[in-house]
Protein backbone atom coordinates (compact mmCIF):
# COMPACT_ATOMS: atom_id res chain seq x y z
CA UNK A 1 0.00 0.00 0.00
CA UNK A 2 3.45 2.14 -0.32
CA UNK A 3 2.06 5.59 -1.51
CA UNK A 4 -1.54 5.57 -0.43
CA UNK A 5 -2.88 7.11 2.60
CA UNK A 6 -6.12 6.28 4.61
CA UNK A 7 -8.76 8.72 6.00
CA UNK A 8 -10.38 7.02 9.59
CA UNK A 9 -11.74 8.74 12.96
CA UNK A 10 -9.63 11.85 13.83
CA UNK A 11 -8.29 12.52 10.06
CA UNK A 12 -5.75 10.93 7.93
CA UNK A 13 -3.45 7.90 8.75
CA UNK A 14 0.00 7.94 6.81
CA UNK A 15 1.45 5.58 4.46
CA UNK A 16 2.58 3.15 7.21
CA UNK A 17 -0.58 2.39 8.17
CA UNK A 18 -0.87 -1.42 7.54
CA UNK A 19 -3.85 -2.56 9.39
CA UNK A 20 -6.43 -3.66 7.13
CA UNK A 21 -10.13 -3.09 6.96
CA UNK A 22 -12.71 -5.35 7.76
CA UNK A 23 -13.26 -5.76 3.65
CA UNK A 24 -9.82 -6.49 3.09
CA UNK A 25 -9.55 -9.02 5.90
CA UNK A 26 -13.05 -10.94 4.31
CA UNK A 27 -11.35 -10.64 0.57
CA UNK A 28 -8.19 -12.69 2.42
CA UNK A 29 -10.31 -15.54 3.39
CA UNK A 30 -9.22 -18.59 2.35
CA UNK A 31 -12.52 -19.46 1.53
CA UNK A 32 -13.52 -16.68 -0.38
CA UNK A 33 -10.43 -16.94 -3.00
CA UNK A 34 -11.80 -16.87 -6.53
CA UNK A 35 -8.93 -18.35 -7.77
CA UNK A 36 -8.62 -21.69 -6.15
CA UNK A 37 -8.65 -25.05 -7.76
CA UNK A 38 -12.19 -26.06 -7.47
CA UNK A 39 -11.76 -29.31 -10.16
CA UNK A 40 -8.81 -29.98 -11.43
CA UNK A 41 -7.83 -29.90 -15.45
CA UNK A 42 -8.59 -33.39 -17.29
CA UNK A 43 -5.43 -32.91 -19.77
CA UNK A 44 -2.25 -34.15 -21.25
CA UNK A 45 -1.61 -38.07 -22.29
CA UNK A 46 -4.66 -40.13 -22.94
CA UNK A 47 -3.00 -42.55 -21.58
CA UNK A 48 -4.99 -44.90 -18.44
CA UNK A 49 -1.36 -46.59 -17.36
CA UNK A 50 0.32 -42.90 -17.67
CA UNK A 51 -2.31 -41.52 -15.10
CA UNK A 52 -2.32 -45.01 -13.13
CA UNK A 53 1.91 -44.29 -12.71
CA UNK A 54 1.04 -40.65 -12.05
CA UNK A 55 -1.37 -41.53 -9.29
CA UNK A 56 0.91 -44.46 -7.79
CA UNK A 57 3.81 -41.87 -7.79
CA UNK A 58 1.89 -39.24 -5.69
CA UNK A 59 2.28 -39.14 -1.55
CA UNK A 60 -0.68 -40.83 -0.11
CA UNK A 61 0.06 -39.64 3.40
CA UNK A 62 -0.69 -36.66 4.05
CA UNK A 63 1.30 -34.54 6.69
CA UNK A 64 -0.11 -31.92 8.93
CA UNK A 65 2.53 -30.31 9.02
CA UNK A 66 2.87 -30.03 5.31
CA UNK A 67 -1.21 -28.15 5.67
CA UNK A 68 -1.08 -24.96 7.30
CA UNK A 69 -4.01 -23.66 8.81
CA UNK A 70 -5.58 -21.05 7.14
CA UNK A 71 -8.32 -17.79 7.93
CA UNK A 72 -8.98 -17.40 11.60
CA UNK A 73 -9.59 -15.25 14.30
CA UNK A 74 -12.72 -17.58 15.14
CA UNK A 75 -12.90 -20.81 12.77
CA UNK A 76 -9.50 -21.77 10.96
CA UNK A 77 -9.18 -24.85 8.11
CA UNK A 78 -6.46 -26.86 7.64
CA UNK A 79 -7.17 -28.67 4.11
CA UNK A 80 -5.84 -31.85 3.54
CA UNK A 81 -7.15 -33.39 0.48
CA UNK A 82 -8.05 -30.87 -2.41
CA UNK A 83 -8.31 -32.04 -6.12
CA UNK A 84 -5.12 -29.18 -6.63
CA UNK A 85 -3.02 -31.99 -5.26
CA UNK A 86 -3.74 -33.76 -7.97
CA UNK A 87 -4.48 -36.84 -6.18
CA UNK A 88 -8.44 -36.67 -5.87
CA UNK A 89 -11.31 -35.10 -8.24
CA UNK A 90 -14.53 -36.42 -6.67
CA UNK A 91 -13.99 -35.18 -2.67
CA UNK A 92 -12.39 -32.77 -0.49
CA UNK A 93 -11.38 -33.32 3.60
CA UNK A 94 -9.94 -30.62 5.51
CA UNK A 95 -10.40 -30.07 9.53
CA UNK A 96 -12.03 -27.22 11.08
CA UNK A 97 -10.53 -25.83 14.42
CA UNK A 98 -13.34 -23.55 16.06
CA UNK A 99 -12.17 -21.44 18.60
CA UNK A 100 -14.22 -20.93 21.92
CA UNK A 101 -17.16 -18.78 21.70
CA UNK A 102 -16.53 -18.98 17.66
CA UNK A 103 -19.01 -19.21 14.58
CA UNK A 104 -18.38 -19.89 11.11
CA UNK A 105 -19.37 -18.53 8.21
CA UNK A 106 -23.48 -19.02 7.20
CA UNK A 107 -23.62 -20.16 3.48
CA UNK A 108 -25.34 -23.12 1.69
CA UNK A 109 -24.40 -24.90 -1.48
CA UNK A 110 -25.93 -28.65 -3.48
CA UNK A 111 -23.10 -30.73 -2.27
CA UNK A 112 -23.69 -32.86 0.80
CA UNK A 113 -20.69 -32.69 4.13
CA UNK A 114 -19.94 -34.62 6.85
CA UNK A 115 -18.11 -33.05 9.66
CA UNK A 116 -17.12 -35.78 12.27
CA UNK A 117 -16.54 -34.42 15.71
CA UNK A 118 -12.75 -34.87 16.98
CA UNK A 119 -13.47 -32.40 20.27
CA UNK A 120 -15.57 -30.05 21.87
CA UNK A 121 -19.01 -29.29 22.20
CA UNK A 122 -21.29 -27.50 19.68
CA UNK A 123 -24.26 -27.24 17.52
CA UNK A 124 -25.61 -26.30 14.04
CA UNK A 125 -28.07 -24.44 12.40
CA UNK A 126 -29.51 -25.84 9.17
CA UNK A 127 -32.38 -24.00 7.70
CA UNK A 128 -33.33 -22.52 11.32
CA UNK A 129 -33.22 -25.52 13.22
CA UNK A 130 -30.70 -26.18 15.67
CA UNK A 131 -28.93 -29.38 16.16
CA UNK A 132 -26.28 -29.82 19.06
CA UNK A 133 -23.52 -31.69 18.61
CA UNK A 134 -20.16 -33.23 21.12
CA UNK A 135 -17.29 -35.67 20.28
CA UNK A 136 -17.92 -38.15 18.63
CA UNK A 137 -20.99 -37.54 16.91
CA UNK A 138 -21.50 -36.65 12.99
CA UNK A 139 -23.24 -33.33 11.77
CA UNK A 140 -24.66 -34.12 8.37
CA UNK A 141 -25.31 -31.27 6.26
CA UNK A 142 -27.74 -31.93 3.67
CA UNK A 143 -28.03 -30.35 0.01
CA UNK A 144 -29.41 -27.14 -0.81
CA UNK A 145 -29.50 -26.65 3.30
CA UNK A 146 -28.49 -22.77 4.70
CA UNK A 147 -26.35 -23.54 7.56
CA UNK A 148 -23.55 -22.54 10.34
CA UNK A 149 -21.47 -23.71 12.57
CA UNK A 150 -20.90 -22.92 16.14
CA UNK A 151 -18.75 -24.04 19.34
CA UNK A 152 -20.84 -23.83 22.56
CA UNK A 153 -18.12 -23.57 25.15
CA UNK A 154 -17.00 -20.67 25.80
CA UNK A 155 -13.72 -22.02 27.09
CA UNK A 156 -12.52 -24.66 24.60
CA UNK A 157 -12.02 -24.70 21.29
CA UNK A 158 -13.98 -27.38 19.14
CA UNK A 159 -12.44 -29.47 16.19
CA UNK A 160 -13.59 -31.43 13.25
CA UNK A 161 -12.90 -33.39 10.48
CA UNK A 162 -15.04 -32.50 7.50
CA UNK A 163 -15.36 -34.79 3.86
CA UNK A 164 -17.52 -33.32 1.77
CA UNK A 165 -18.34 -34.03 -2.10
CA UNK A 166 -18.01 -30.58 -3.52
CA UNK A 167 -15.42 -31.28 -6.26
CA UNK A 168 -17.80 -33.80 -7.25
CA UNK A 169 -20.90 -31.70 -7.51
CA UNK A 170 -18.84 -28.84 -9.34
CA UNK A 171 -17.73 -31.26 -11.55
CA UNK A 172 -20.94 -32.29 -12.86
CA UNK A 173 -21.40 -28.30 -13.18
CA UNK A 174 -23.87 -28.26 -10.20
CA UNK A 175 -22.50 -24.56 -9.04
CA UNK A 176 -24.47 -23.14 -6.76
CA UNK A 177 -23.26 -21.81 -3.72
CA UNK A 178 -23.96 -18.44 -1.63
CA UNK A 179 -22.73 -16.86 1.51
CA UNK A 180 -25.17 -15.27 3.54
CA UNK A 181 -22.91 -14.05 6.20
CA UNK A 182 -18.97 -14.09 5.73
CA UNK A 183 -16.91 -16.40 7.96
CA UNK A 184 -15.74 -13.48 11.20
CA UNK A 185 -12.64 -12.13 10.64
CA UNK A 186 -12.92 -10.09 14.13
CA UNK A 187 -12.32 -11.68 17.82
CA UNK A 188 -14.68 -12.17 20.17
CA UNK A 189 -13.86 -11.85 23.80
CA UNK A 190 -13.86 -15.98 24.36
CA UNK A 191 -11.78 -16.00 21.03
CA UNK A 192 -8.97 -13.46 21.79
CA UNK A 193 -5.81 -14.34 21.58
CA UNK A 194 -6.86 -17.70 20.33
CA UNK A 195 -4.27 -20.14 17.74
CA UNK A 196 -5.26 -23.25 16.07
CA UNK A 197 -3.27 -26.40 18.04
CA UNK A 198 -0.89 -27.26 15.39
CA UNK A 199 -0.67 -30.71 16.49
CA UNK A 200 -3.35 -33.39 18.32
CA UNK A 201 -4.87 -32.40 21.47
CA UNK A 202 -7.71 -33.76 22.43
CA UNK A 203 -9.76 -32.72 25.38
CA UNK A 204 -12.42 -35.60 25.82
CA UNK A 205 -10.80 -38.27 27.19
CA UNK A 206 -8.12 -38.47 30.01
CA UNK A 207 -4.33 -38.70 29.17
CA UNK A 208 -3.06 -41.92 29.41
CA UNK A 209 -6.37 -43.38 28.38
CA UNK A 210 -8.88 -45.28 30.29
Amino acid sequence: MEGETRVGKGGAIGHNWDRPTREEKTANLYHNKKDRVFVRAIQGEYNVKAELDRLRAAPRVRKASESPFTDGPQCFSRNYVEPKDGITQTFHLHLEEYAPGASSQKHGHVNEAAFYILDGTGYEIHDGVRYDWEAGDVAIVHNNCVHQHFNASRTKPARAIVIKTKPMYLFLNMLFQKTVKDRPVDTTPESEGFEARGTEVDFNHPKGGY
